[in-house]
C-alpha cells in the first residue's frame, strides 16, 4: 500500500511533495549569491548581515510564540553551545561570506561553497580521527582540486579585478567556519526541536552582528526600494522559509536524496548569476566547479559500514553520558 495515498503528498502527477518541498528550498538558496550582489547597492556587507538576520530573528520569534507544542528552553549549558553556533554560523559565518561575496563573482562564490561539506568530512579527520573510505577521500581530494583550481583562476587570469583572489579566500575561511559551526551545533540537535535551536542561533547571530554594522557607519545610506525588499527576501525566505521546507522534506526523504538535492545549489547559483547578472562563466571555473560537484557527491556517501560505525560511536557515547549523570545524581 501506498502510504502517500489520500494524504495528498503526490499532488503534481506523482511528484512527491517532499521532494518539491526540498527542491523550493534548493532554489530560494540558490537565488541568495545573486540576491546579496544586487542588495549591496544600498547595503555594506556587514549591515546587510545585521539588517537580515534582525528580521530573520523576528520572524523565527514569532514563529516560536505560536508553536504551543514548543516550549522546552535549553539548559544554561546548551544555551551557551547554542549561542556559540549562533555566533560562528550566523554572525562570523556570513560576515565572512558576504565580505567575500562582495568581492568575488556570486558564481564563484556559488561553486566555493559547495566545497563545504567536503572541508568539513577533511576536518573531522583531523580533530575526531573519523575515518574516511576510500570512495569519499577521493572526493574530499577532488573537491579541495577543484577549490584550488578555482582560486588559481582567481589569481591569475580572473576578469573581474584584482580582488576576486581574497574573495575567494575568505569564502574558503568561512568554509573552515561553516565546519565548527556544524560541530557544535550537532551537540544540541539531538535535545531540542531545530526551530527552537535556529530561533536562538539566529538571535544571538543578530545581536553579534550589530555592532560589526557600525563599522561600516560611513557606507550607509537610504536603501532603494528593491534592496529593501530583497534584504526582507533574504531574512524571510532565504533564512526561514527555505529552512522549513528543507527540514519539512528531511521527514520523509533519504539522506542520499536530500544531498543530492542539495547539490544543485551550486549549479543553480551558477545558473541564475548567468541570467539575473550577466556574468559570464569561463572554462576554467567550469572544470574547477565540476570537480566541486564531483568531490561533494563522493566525499558525502556513507557506505554501510561506515554508517554503522558512526552509528556505534554515537550509541557508546550517548551511554557514557547517560552513566555519568546517572552517577552525578
Amino acid at each position: 500500500m501506498n502510504v502517500n495515498q489520500g494524504t495528498g503528498r503526490k499532488p503534481f502527477g506523482g511528484i512527491n511533495i517532499f521532494v518539491c518541498g526540498a527542491i523550493i528550498a534548493v532554489l530560494l538558496w540558490s537565488t541568495s549569491f545573486v540576491a546579496t550582489k544586487v542588495a549591496y547597492a544600498s547595503f555594506a556587507p556587514l549591515t546587510l548581515g545585521a539588517v537580515r538576520f534582525c528580521i530573520a530573528a523576528i520572524v523565527l520569534g514569532l514563529i516560536k510564540m505560536m508553536m504551543k507544542k514548543d516550549k522546552v528552553k535549553p539548559t544554561k549549558k546548551d544555551l551557551g553551545l547554542i549561542g556559540v553556533s549562533g555566533l560562528l554560523g550566523t554572525t562570523i559565518y556570513f560576515a565572512l561570506e558576504n565580505v567575500g561575496l562582495e568581492m568575488t563573482t556570486a558564481s564563484n562564490a556559488a561553486l566555493i561553497i559547495a566545497s563545504y561539506p567536503a572541508i568539513t568530512a577533511l576536518l573531522e579527520l583531523f580533530i575526531f580521527r573519523i575515518r574516511i573510505a576510500g570512495l569519499k577521500g577521493i572526493g574530499i581530494v577532488l573537491a579541495i582540486a577543484g577549490v584550488y583550481h578555482l582560486l588559481s583562476y582567481s589569481g591569475g587570469q580572473s576578469p573581474v579585478g584584482e580582488h576576486q583572489l581574497l574573495g575567494d579566500l575568505i569564502l574558503v575561511s568561512a568554509g573552515v567556519v561553516f565546519a565548527f559551526y556544524t560541530f557544535t551545533t550537532r551537540k544540541v540537535v539531538a535535545t531540542y526541536s531545530m526551530i527552537t535551536v535556529l530561533y536562538y542561533q539566529t538571535l544571538v547571530g543578530a545581536v553579534a552582528f550589530i555592532p560589526l554594522a557600525f563599522t561600516e557607519a560611513s557606507r550607509w545610506r537610504m536603501p532603494t526600494t528593491e534592496s529593501f525588499l530583497i534584504v526582507v527576501y533574504l531574512g524571510i525566505f532565504c533564512s526561514v522559509v527555505a529552512f522549513f521546507l528543507y527540514n519539512y522534506a528531511l521527514r520523509e526523504l533519504s539522506s542520499s536524496t536530500a544531498v543530492a538535492l542539495m547539490n544543485l545549489v551550486p549549479v543553480f547559483g551558477v545558473l541564475f548569476s548567468v541570467l539575473f547578472l550577466g556574468e559570464v562563466i569561463r572554462s576554467g571555473q567550469l572544470i574547477g566547479g565540476a570537480l566541486v560537484i564531483l568531490g561533494v557527491v563522493l566525499s558525502v556517501k556513507e557506505t554501510k559500514k561506515g554508517l554503522a560505525w558512526s552509528r556505534s560511536r554515537a550509541r557508546t557515547r550517548a551511554q557514557r553520558e547517560s552513566l555519568r549523570e546517572t552517577g552525578a545524581s
